[in-house]
This record gives structure tokens, C-alpha cells and sequence, in this order.
């Protein structure tokens, strides 16, 4: 995640509630399992603000909501 974190940063729009703008693209897509995962195993997120700052805002939104794995018909 610290390559991600510098990206962003550094990226064409450094600010936005998600990795390029308001507007989620395939980067956030991508990006959020692995804050899922890394937070499922106790991974220290403190390193990477802007990643925890995307991820917490894209977790608000109804689609991610809907794909996350504790809200599928199979999760235990």
C-alpha cells in the first residue's frame, strides 16, 4: 500500500474523496479489498492515511456497501 499512498499524494488530483476525483473509478475499485484484507488481518493502516481516508469514504457508498463480503448471501 505505500506505492499506493505515494500515488495518491502525488497523483493528478491529490485530494479528491477518491483515488482520481469525487467520482469512484477502477482504482478505488481495486483498492478497497485490499484495506479489507489488510484490516482482516491486523495490518497497520496508520502509514497510509490517504488509502484509510478513500477506503472509509467508498465504504459509505451504496455499491460498495452492497459488494462487501459480509453482505453476500454466502458469507458466514
Amino acid at each position: 500500500l505505500m506505492g499506493v499512498e505515494k500515488l495518491l499524494q502525488s497523483g493528478p488530483r491529490p485530494g479528491g474523496a477518491c483515488c482520481y476525483g469525487e467520482q469512484p473509478t477502477l482504482a478505488d475499485c481495486c483498492l478497497i479489498p485490499q484495506v479489507y484484507n489488510a484490516r482482516r488481518f491486523q495490518c497497520a493502516l496508520e502509514e497510509f492515511p490517504r488509502v484509510v481516508e478513500i477506503a472509509e469514504h467508498c465504504n459509505g457508498l451504496p455499491a460498495f456497501v452492497q459488494a462487501a463480503p459480509e453482505n453476500q448471501p454466502d458469507a458466514e
